[in-house]
């Protein structure tokens, strides 16, 4: 009788799990490895703020909020969409739901029922957990782990990295595989930022009485685009929704000028006439402070940011603050990375060209994606793609099939 092949996926995110559902309820012998001491850690951290798994939007759009890796990306989420990913979810007791924004979310809106269902699965379905082991390359055709002091050699009939980018380290993505296969010749991006907030040279008055404070129901302009949102105001800059929105095109824009400056509307949905007669009704004796949070209803936070620069305070200028940002958020704070392998390095599977047998998936690779439960969605269809592949390299039945 033959033997099963075997299969090491190193990494115990969203992405490695997957793949190692997929593989092991074909019938092959799948183990896992991880340098944290349990699994799926940014994955429990997202989900403490609601677990965002895909979005509702139509698939055309979808796949077009990846930018310049849209067309890479295609072919694994067209076989893998948004709503392939709500069954897979609904099947773990999720009962996801749309909410208003289009976003998808588990009706517990957190990521911990979803991952204890997915884990006995995985369990039930024989897959190995190996948690310590911290992957240090190869030791001729074998894989090397450090665990507990000692050197692990691992053998595999195929080897799958999903070993994420380098946002949020302490988490367990520390991106310190890209040496272990930069000396392999595996071509890598530098791993950069995403999804982050940005610095600004404040006043005193802002860093020590408004960090923290929200700024809501506004909108934001750079590069010809407009979004409205919210702001949060912190001591050396700004994050939140409204900014991760233009988080790359920022980030790209100060790597080549040393600062980005954007527009900030106050009151996107009145013009400038109509504020200029919202002022002009107006106590004459108020202070300015007061007229504009009596006629406009803006928040002292709002106020203080209007009032940053010397420009007189005029309609124009509620209707448009200049936003001087001088640099990004590090990577230690960053939501996710962009940067890692080239997709020039990759076959269509994934396969890596410079190591044949080693697969590549998920955040690692040098694509990125907005919020809205588009980083999670491209993790998962790639991992299902890249698991059909291994699948039919070995000629076995691909699940559901």
């Amino acid at each position: 009788m033959t033997a099963s092949p075997s299969i090491a996926v190193i990494g115990a995110g969203p992405a490695g799990l997957m793949l190692a559902e997929r593989l092991s309820a074909a019938g092959l012998r799948v183990d896992i490895y991880d340098r944290m001491p349990s699994v799926a850690r940014k994955f429990l951290m997202a989900g403490r703020g609601g677990l965002n798994l895909t979005h509702s939007e139509p698939l055309a759009a979808f796949i077009g909020r990846y930018g310049a890796q849209a067309a890479a990306l295609k072919p694994a989420i067209e076989s893998f969409p948004p709503k392939a990913l709500r069954d897979w979810a609904d099947g773990l007791s999720a009962d996801t739901f749309v909410g208003t924004s289009g976003r998808v979310f588990p009706k517990a809106l957190k990521a911990s029922p979803l991952l204890r269902q997915w884990l006995a699965r995985l369990e039930a379905q024989e897959v190995g957990f190996h948690l310590r082991h911290t992957w240090t390359g190869w030791d001729g055709s074998a894989l090397t782990f450090e665990h507990q002091g000692q050197t692990v050699r691992v053998a595999a009939d195929v080897t799958v990295l999903a070993l994420g980018g380098a946002s949020w380290p302490r988490l367990g993505s520390d991106g310190g595989w890209t040496r272990l296969l930069s000396d392999k010749g595996v071509p890598v991006a530098p791993l950069r930022p995403a999804n982050m907030g940005f610095r600004v040279g404040w006043s005193a008055l802002i860093r020590d009485k408004f960090a923290g404070e929200p700024l809501k129901n506004v909108a934001l302009t750079f590069d010809g685009r407009t979004r409205k949102g919210e702001l949060m105001l912190t001591r050396d800059g700004v994050e939140g929704g409204l900014i991760y929105a233009f988080a790359a095109a920022l980030r790209d824009a100060i790597e080549r000028k040393g600062a980005a400056v954007a527009s900030l509307d106050l009151k996107p949905e009145w013009s400038e006439a109509q504020i200029q007669n919202r002022l002009s009704r107006g106590a004459k004796n108020d202070s300015l402070s007061n007229r504009l949070r009596k006629t406009l209803n803006l928040t002292p936070a709002q106020i203080a940011v209007l009032r940053e620069g010397d420009q007189p305070v005029t309609p124009a200028l509620i209707k448009a603050v200049p936003l001087t940002l001088t640099g990004a958020q590090g990577l230690a704070r960053a939501i996710s990375s962009a940067g890692g392998i080239r997709f020039d390095a990759l076959t269509a599977d994934y396969e890596l060209k410079a190591l044949p047998g080693v697969y590549a998936i998920g955040e690692m690779l040098d694509w990125e994606a907005p919020t809205g439960g588009y980083l999670l969605q491209a993790c998962f269809s790639q991992a299902v793609w890249t698991a059909e592949a291994i699948l039919q390299k070995f000629g076995l039945n691909i699940p559901g099939s």
